[in-house]
């Protein structure tokens, strides 16, 4: 099962240590507890939209980006490309079927 919040903690925990911030640093910009923002980070809490869109603008990256990033990791989980193309987990019957066909 696909947690969004735990996906939206590791894109800004990312996002963090790319530009060489600190926790503090962060929360601190955010207007946001410090604890708070490290359990955000490690997705055991949710994050509003306002607290989320605070973070971001601490972390100067658009929002936009950050949603694109949660979208785009739980596309990965669930199996699909980013071209909208699925990709299933198991493999259709008929596939299996010709495949057999095809190596005898």
């Amino acid at each position: 099962m696909v947690l969004v919040r735990q996906e939206i903690g590791d894109v800004l925990r990312t996002h963090r240590l790319r530009r060489g911030q600190t926790l503090r640093q962060v929360a601190a910009r955010a207007s946001v507890a410090l604890g708070y923002l490290s359990e955000v980070e490690r997705g055991q809490k949710e994050v509003s939209s306002e607290i989320l869109a605070s973070v971001a603008d601490a972390l100067e990256v658009p929002l936009s980006v950050v949603m694109r990033e949660v979208s785009d990791r739980v596309a990965a989980i669930e199996g699909i490309y980013l071209d909208d193309t699925y990709i299933p987990d198991t493999v259709p019957d008929a596939f299996v079927t010709e495949a057999s066909l095809i190596s005898r």
